[in-house]
């Protein structure tokens, strides 16, 4: 009893370690690899728009995602065909078949040697896609400006060494008074006030003018007219009484003939058609017989 717990005692030592020969670790990372193609990683190029490239080997796949594991798997394969073909702008092979897909590098300081990315391609085994843990990681060629995942560490030991100040400040008082206002500009406000006054008086005065102007026209002609009437109605009556007065005889008195007519005799014209050359004014008893 006590040589079997002394053995398993010794098989977890021998785990713990990675170095060992004789480790679990250390086993399964050599039985892998020898079931590949050892492939060579390719050095890192510039990101080319429509093309995949080559950005290093890194020791994690940042927030990646496995997308495929294709029968042939290639850099072009995995960044152009199944990564950019989504939209991803980041890509990763590992173990050979996995195809990682994502839109930031992981952090840059994952970056590791190139001699840990040694699995061959499943589909060009000369080139290699990752290693066992590892990721040969690509830029897909959709965008050029892609930029690393922020390191976790970092970032938690920023945070926690960062200690916030707080710095009070008195408080302030704003007040805020009005500008005094030029004498200039209120002569200038009130000259416009009178302007206006002006310009509306004046109107005012040149509708009244042109009222009183047309009214005493009307009046004045209406006058003129009344005048003329009475005029003419004067001259009239003058000249009738000129014409109805009968003649006198130089001692003042009329004398007046009783055998006249006085109806014909003040005619000026014949009656009828009775020759003027005969006096007619006088009656004249004529007998006819019937």
């Amino acid at each position: 009893m006590k040589s079997m717990v002394f053995a398993a005692a010794l098989v977890a030592l021998a785990d713990a370690l990675p170095d060992n020969p004789l480790s679990f670790r250390h086993w399964k990372r050599n039985n892998i690899v020898n079931r590949y193609v050892k492939g060579k990683e390719q050095p890192i190029e510039p990101p080319t728009l429509g093309a995949p490239t080559v950005q290093g080997c890194f020791k994690s796949a940042g927030n990646m995602t496995m997308v495929d594991t294709p029968e042939f798997n290639s850099i072009d394969k995995c960044g152009k065909d199944i990564c950019a073909s989504k939209g991803y702008t980041a890509a990763g092979s590992s173990g050979g078949n996995q195809c990682w897909c994502g839109y930031v590098y992981p952090p840059k300081s994952d970056l590791v040697d190139d001699d840990n990315c040694d699995v061959g391609c499943t589909g060009f085994g000369q080139h290699a896609c990752g290693g066992i843990d590892y990721w040969t990681i690509y830029n897909t060629g959709v965008n050029l400006a892609v930029k690393y995942m922020e390191d976790q560490k970092s970032s938690t030991s920023s945070s926690s060494t960062a200690t916030p100040t707080h710095t009070s400040e008195p408080e302030k008082t704003l007040i805020v008074t009005a500008s005094p206002t030029s004498s200039s500009d209120a002569d200038e406000d009130k000259g416009g006030g009178t302007n206006v006054a002006g310009v509306a008086a004046g109107v005012v005065v040149g509708v009244v003018v042109v009222a009183a102007l047309i009214g005493g026209g009307f009046v004045y002609m209406r006058r003129k007219r009344n005048k003329e009437i009475e005029e003419e109605h004067r001259r009239n009556a003058a000249v009738n009484a000129f014409i109805g007065k009968t003649p006198r005889s130089s001692g003042g008195t009329s004398m007046s003939d009783s055998r006249l007519d006085p109806i014909l005799a003040a005619r000026r014209m014949s009656d009828g058609s009775i020759a003027d050359n005969q006096d007619y004014s006088r009656r004249i008893l004529r007998v006819t017989n019937a």
